[in-house]
């Protein structure tokens, strides 16, 4: 199937032709649904911490924080495409919806309106208003989501990536040094290098602490080859096989490099002000607590276990209760040791208000254990779809990661996937059709055989901007 040619862009890629094949059967055979059980809900998998606990957490972050290493970990490499889709109907095709009527009925409510009022020619138009936003002007259209000014201060405008900053400057700090890693496109990283360059020494000396700001970019490796509808290779003008980036999934490569004790994980998008900033700021500190005790926990049950002779049932009651992995009636210790020796993840859920999105969902595993996933609907049976309407709560992308064993190695988070889930959607290149395919997604089947725990945190924690008229919502005002 593959000619000289085609085998010397594999290798050049990163790849291995078995590993191109393995793709193509994907696309035939396609991928199986989750062997979805029923939704998480408060007392079946959601936990609910009253105030006592909360605290408890806080305190217990705060006391550890300073002797551990702590990054905050910001996937940040999408466009803004999607953002200004509407926008750009507006100015391509003289699409005129609701979304537009209500952008420029409220203009000057965006933070970023002084900077686009400042390149507009006088009297300009509609047309020419939006077309300022995403074209020739803020450029808007073209830049990711970290560049986009988000909210107005009297100081200053700040753009998203500017949030993180703050954000990480206030839990994600240990010892007067905030760690942040964001992952980029290869084009957009010079953008966020000047940006940071420029602010980073204001944000120091407003909290009194320094920055160690990193980046990365998705792997050529982790991408995926594209095909044509009747699942063979697609080809472009010239010949060659198009690959392209395989989703958030293929991040994991990024955060397996990371070295912490403990990460945080939050969508670059979904960021507030400093005036309603107290509940997220509290809750990371919660779940961060939350993770320390459950790893505390696992970790001597696991040394009990190594040297024999520990009574099983307190080990699975834990396992059960507190890690929210159902064990078969048959279990023994290596199944013990084996739920034990795993990273864990601590997942902030808000109440379900209609976002689209994935929810926290119970799945039954090959092992015979039934365990909590983050799913999302392609990954659903349709027969199981009302589950999906019956959740309670949302993903909103709130994670803290602990990523060591119990021995201070660091796991190879590659070994916790589940290759098995992907997704396929249909595309195109050059006006021609193509199906893609994406890897697990980062917080789904990437982190499919971690041990995961979902907390019930505020809607307020939740700020995310899917399109620009999010900016007008009170979080962002």
């Amino acid at each position: 199937m593959f000619t000289k040619e085609d085998l010397q862009q594999i290798e050049k890629h990163g790849q291995t032709p078995g590993a191109v094949e393995r793709q193509l059967e994907n696309f035939r055979r396609g991928f199986p649904f989750l062997h979805v059980v029923r939704a998480a809900s408060p007392g079946d998998g959601v936990t609910v911490a009253d105030e006592a606990e909360a605290s408890a957490a806080v305190a217990r972050y705060e006391k550890e924080a300073p002797g551990l290493g702590i990054v905050k970990f910001v996937p940040a490499s999408g466009a803004a495409t999607r953002m200004f889709k509407e926008l750009f109907e507006f100015v391509n095709d003289d699409r005129r919806g609701k979304g537009i009527d209500t952008l420029l009925a409220n203009i000057e409510k965006f933070a970023f309106w002084p900077e686009l009022k400042a390149v507009l020619p006088a009297g300009a138009g509609d047309k020419v208003v939006v077309g300022a936003i995403v074209g020739e002007g803020l450029g808007y259209g073209r830049k990711p989501k970290g560049l986009v000014t988000f909210h107005a201060y009297p100081e200053g405008a700040r753009k998203a990536v500017e949030e993180h900053l703050v954000e990480g400057a206030v839990y994600a700090a240990s010892n007067g040094v905030a760690k942040i890693h964001f992952t980029v496109s290869p084009e957009h990283r010079a953008g966020f290098e000047a940006l940071l360059a420029e602010k980073i020494p204001v944000y120091e000396k407003r909290f009194g602490i320094r920055y160690e700001i990193s980046f990365s970019v998705q792997k050529p490796s982790t991408d995926t080859i594209a095909v044509n509808p009747d699942n063979t290779p697609f080809r472009q003008e010239d010949g060659s096989l198009l690959f392209r980036p395989a989703g958030h999934g293929a991040l994991i490569e990024n955060l397996n490099e990371i070295d912490a004790d403990l990460i945080f994980i939050k969508n670059i998008d979904n960021v507030t002000t400093d005036a309603r900033r107290g509940d997220t700021i509290r809750y990371k500190k919660v779940l961060a607590g939350m993770l320390l005790d459950l790893q505390d926990r696992a970790f001597e049950y696991l040394k009990a276990l190594e040297v024999g002779g520990a009574e099983l049932e307190p080990i699975a009651g834990f396992i059960e209760n507190r890690l929210c992995v159902k064990l078969p009636a048959d279990y023994d210790s290596a199944l013990l040791r084996a739920v034990l020796d795993r990273p864990i993840r601590v997942c902030g859920m808000v109440r379900n208000e209609g976002e689209p999105g994935g929810g926290p969902f119970w799945v039954a595993n090959p092992d015979g254990t039934q365990s909590l996933q983050i799913a999302e609907s392609s990954q659903i049976a349709p027969a199981d779809l009302p589950l999906m309407q019956s959740a309670t709560h949302f993903n909103p992308v709130d994670l803290v990661c602990g990523v060591r064993d119990s021995k201070g190695r660091k796991f190879d988070l590659r070994r916790y996937t589940d290759p098995s889930t992907g997704f396929i959607s249909s595309k195109s290149s050059g006006g021609r059709e193509l199906r893609a395919q994406e890897l697990p997604g980062l917080w789904n089947g990437a982190m499919a055989d971690w041990n995961t725990v979902f907390v019930d945190v505020p809607v307020t924690t939740f700020s995310p901007v899917k399109v620009v008229q999010d900016l007008l919502r009170p979080q962002h005002q």
